[in-house]
């Protein structure tokens, strides 16, 4: 194939880019990649540790479709090995260990979840544990005798637990080393990762030359924010956004975020420049538009592009009708529920909606509480709570929860 004038390509592949390691590399890679028709290897890895794929995930991958875009060829890197170990990035303690049976159930989700963004006849998925599993004692002293533990003590995360005294097990140094290796397995050219991720990718870069390659380049990506707006988003945190959430449960999340995290949301998922998203930021302050309006066309875009736009249409349909027609609030609480049976009344005691029994069944007998839009009326009334289902709970003119059953 022609590719891009490699300054040309340059400006897509650093545009919303936090760290570019080095910007003169990837120029030279690209200049030769053009010379000699051959595209570059683009690597991207990700510890299935949960079933899902989130959109923070894909703020990373984005720029893989840039790359793929661009003619480049992306390697999707699954870590089944990895995922064994667990990655000590942001901890401040030892991650549990997951056994081999849950890292390939939720393998198999990833190799499906990254084709709602990137073309799979131009994605090669690898997995670690192809390679890793054959190294030997003799292969992991090799690779070890390739990196200080002065160095791995730099690293942020394991400097505050050593200073503070807390257990760092010599396996967890083992992570980079083995994130690193993947770079020689793949005989990677550029190696992509959130912030978090940057000490990892560097050592990548740092032992290629160990084994005669020449050193990736380093390209780090914004974190995204969670739902909270506060940590980032993450599946063990549960403030997060699945690409295969319904599309009910991504509109709904979607509204819940804050006004100022939603431009945030735009900068980093959406194809909205920088001046696009600036005018929308005019546009409200200055009374033109709506915040909620905006989120809404937020909560449309995302469900377009990880179902369709009727899905999308449908799921504004729902939610005004259960929230908006009915006077619900975006901005309720989230109160999580174990799965079982309970009495409406002793609900409501539970979290909060009314001080004692008696005042929940007299709250009920007068009409004042609705699930859903729909009103209970019996006093004595009991709820089966489904796993995974969420519902909006409503006690009197003000009192609003969204319930979720764990």
């Amino acid at each position: 194939m022609s590719f891009l004038d490699p300054q040309e390509q340059l400006e897509r592949i650093r545009f919303g880019a936090v760290d570019l390691l080095t910007e003169t590399d990837l120029l030279k890679k690209l200049k030769r990649s053009k010379e000699t028709n051959k595209p570059l290897r683009i690597k991207f890895g990700a510890d299935p540790t949960r079933p899902d794929i989130h959109l923070g995930h894909t703020v990373v991958i984005n720029k893989l479709k840039t790359f793929q875009d661009l003619g480049h060829h992306i390697q999707f890197l699954i870590g089944d090995f990895t995922a064994m170990i667990g990655d000590p990035s942001g901890k401040n303690a030892t991650r549990p260990l997951l056994t081999r049976e849950e890292i390939e159930e939720n393998a198999k989700t990833y190799a499906k979840q990254i084709f709602k963004i990137l073309d799979p006849d131009k994605t090669e998925i690898v997995y670690n544990s192809s390679w890793m599993d054959k190294f030997t004692a003799v292969d992991f002293i090799k690779l070890s005798a390739q990196y200080t533990v002065a160095r791995m003590i730099e690293r942020d995360d394991f400097t505050k637990r050593y200073k503070s005294g807390t257990p760092i097990a010599i396996h967890e140094f083992l992570y980079p080393l083995t994130q690193g290796y993947d770079s020689v397995a793949l005989k990677s050219d550029v190696e992509l990762g959130g912030t978090d991720q940057k000490f990892n990718v560097l050592v990548g870069r740092d032992i290629q030359p160990a084994y005669g390659q020449e050193p990736q380049v380093i390209l780090t990506m914004p974190i995204l924010e969670g739902l909270d707006g506060v940590n980032k988003m993450s599946k063990s945190l549960d403030n997060y956004i699945s690409v295969v959430d319904t599309p009910r449960d991504m509109f709904g999340k979607t509204m819940r975020i804050s006004d100022d995290l939603m431009f945030r949301y735009y900068e980093l998922l959406t194809s909205h420049t920088q001046a696009e998203v600036a005018r929308l930021r005019s546009d409200i302050a200055e009374g033109r538009l709506h915040p909620r309006a905006v989120k809404v066309e937020l909560a449309k875009y995302l469900i377009a592009r990880f179902h369709s736009s009727s899905a999308a249409q449908q799921a504004e349909e729902e939610f005004n009708r259960i929230f908006v027609d009915k006077g619900v609030p975006d901005d309720m609480p989230l109160i999580e529920l174990a799965a079982g049976e309970i009495g409406v009344s002793a609900l409501l005691v539970q979290i909060g909606f009314a001080a004692s029994n008696g005042e929940a069944q007299r709250l009920i007998s007068g009409g004042g509480v609705q699930r859903d839009g729909e009103k209970i009326s019996d006093p004595r009334a009991r709820m089966t709570l489904v796993s995974g289902e969420e519902f909006v709970l409503k006690a009197g003119k003000k009192k609003f929860a969204k319930i979720k059953v764990k």
